[in-house]
């Protein structure tokens, strides 16, 4: 069984930096897909970055690109998202969802099927 557990969330002030996590466990092969997602009550949730444990490529969304890093830790099956210099509008709740294989280039909620519970990130002004 596939589980994923996200970690890291908590209160920051603007321009402050966190570190989120996501545990993976139940990954047969060592090829998967990680994805980070964030929602604000009331919007849509936002595909902003992910990575693929086969080869390491890489996506960010246009609204952290520069800001967030996403890195993966195979030992461990641990994905890591760094994020820096956190403005007011990244307060949301933190998703990661998984799947097998490679990400698609830009990821979509539809692609995963297994997904962790969200972490909040809350950044005060």
């Amino acid at each position: 069984e596939v589980q994923l557990q996200a970690s890291g969330g908590g209160l920051v002030q603007v321009g402050g930096s966190l570190r989120l996590s996501c545990a993976a466990s139940g990954f047969i092969f060592d090829d998967y897909c990680i994805g980070w997602f964030r929602q604000v009550p009331g919007k849509e949730r936002e595909a902003i970055s992910s990575i693929s444990s086969r080869d390491g490529t890489t996506f960010y969304a246009d609204s952290v690109r520069g800001r967030f890093t996403i890195s993966s830790n195979n030992a461990k099956n641990t994905v890591n998202l760094q994020i820096n210099s956190l403005l007011p509008e990244d307060t949301a709740v933190y998703y990661c969802a998984g799947d097998l294989g490679v990400c698609p280039l830009v990821i979509y909620e539809e692609y995963f099927n297994y997904w962790g519970q969200g972490t909040l990130v809350t950044v005060s002004s």
